[in-house]
């Protein structure tokens, strides 16, 4: 890649981070203090946009599903930049492209597949692809925890992990009780029960199973 190309794909990312941001700023309790950020161009202020917008996700291993939202730029072409959601059957649309399979690829490799598709109509077009909103890739963890709500999952988060970001137990949380809803192919939702009290003492480990995306940890 040319400097030139390095340079501008640079610009192509701090700008999807700046839009990632964007609907995150009119909820904030001090707008003013956001608006500052958004105005900063720094490294740290880009750091700091992408934590705030909690789905925004630059990581190249991220593989895309359903439900997910992208910020797709292709530089210097407007009309095809757009922020896209991707359907239950894993496909977005975009202008001159039509529909194409988004589910199942890294960002990285629906940017060259995009680049592929757009070179009939654009000369070498340069395509960045962000998730800017991970919903395929979330649990939910509900019930006695300090901070319930929907969480990014990495690849290796066990139960006992999301009690960690839910930020630990209520008062009179029933940590023997614990389950987690886990939905199979035929619609139906599988029950796994996790007793914290045994795990954290060592006994029957395999409870502290490895959560799936759209998994439910309850805390009664």
């Amino acid at each position: 890649m040319t400097e030139n190309k390095k340079i501008r794909r640079g610009l192509q990312v701090l700008a999807l981070f700046v839009l990632a941001s964007v609907g995150v700023f009119a909820q904030s309790d001090h707008p003013a203090g956001q608006l500052a950020l958004a105005g900063d161009t720094s490294k740290n202020a880009v750091d700091q946009r992408t934590t705030i917008k909690s789905g925004a996700v630059p990581d190249d291993s991220y593989v895309i599903g359903a439900d997910d939202v992208l910020a797709i730029s292709v530089w210097k072409e407007p009309e095809v930049s757009r922020s896209v959601p991707v359907r239950t059957d894993g496909k977005i649309s975009l202008p001159l492209i039509g529909e194409l399979q988004a589910g199942g690829q890294t960002p990285r490799q629906l940017e060259q597949e995009i680049s592929k598709r757009l070179q009939s109509y654009i000369s070498e077009p340069e395509v960045t692809v962000i998730v800017q909103d991970a919903k395929s890739q979330r649990i939910n963890i509900l019930g006695m925890v300090a901070k319930p709500g929907s969480y990014l999952l990495s690849g290796s988060t066990t139960v006992l992990d999301s009690i960690a970001m839910a930020g630990g137990f209520k008062d009179f949380a029933k940590q023997k009780s614990i389950y987690v809803l886990r939905a199979s192919a035929d619609g139906t939702q599988k029950r796994i029960p996790f007793n914290y009290k045994e795990v954290i003492k060592g006994k029957n480990p395999e409870q502290n199973v490895r959560l799936l995306p759209r998994d439910t940890v309850v805390v009664p």
